[in-house]
C-alpha cells in the first residue's frame, strides 16, 4: 500500500486493542499490532518499525521489558531524532535521523513482549 501521508493524533487514538498481530518481515520474533501497522502505511514509517525491531539487538535496549519509544521531529528539517525509553523516563538508546518526512512532530510507540504497539492499545 502507498502511504497518503495524511495521518492525525486522532486517527491513532481509534485503536484500543489489535484483532490481527502482523510478524516483522525480517527481525521475525517481533510482532506489530493493527494500529502499529496503520501508521506505518498510512505514514510510510515501515522505517520506524523496523528501527525497533533492529534496536533490540542492543544489549542496553533489549534487557528492557518495557520500552517506549519516542520520535520527535521538526517537521521545517524533515529531522528528528528517535529514542528509547526504560519506562521510568532513563533514555537507553537514542539516535539522530537525519531526514525524515514523517507528517507528525512526535510519535510514542512501546516495544512490550516482542510486540510494537501503540500507547492506546496498551
Amino acid at each position: 500500500m502507498q502511504a497518503n501521508r495524511i495521518i492525525t493524533a486522532d486517527d491513532l487514538r481509534q485503536f484500543t486493542g489489535t484483532a490481527n498481530w502482523h510478524r516483522h518481515g525480517i527481525v521475525r520474533g517481533v510482532l506489530f499490532t493493527d494500529g502499529a501497522k496503520f501508521l506505518a502505511d498510512h505514514a510510510g514509517a515501515y522505517w520506524l518499525l523496523d528501527e525497533i525491531a533492529f534496536g533490540q539487538r542492543q544489549r542496553k535496549v533489549a534487557v528492557e521489558g518495557f520500552q517506549l519509544w519516542r520520535l520527535s521531529v521538526d517537521l521545517g528539517k524533515k529531522a528528528g531524532a528517535l529514542a528509547c525509553e526504560d519506562g521510568d523516563e532513563k533514555t537507553v538508546y537514542r539516535k539522530l535521523v537525519p531526514y525524515t518526512d514523517f507528517p507528525l512532530a512526535e510519535i510514542v510507540l512501546y516495544f512490550v513482549d516482542g510486540v510494537i504497539l501503540l500507547p492506546s492499545e496498551y
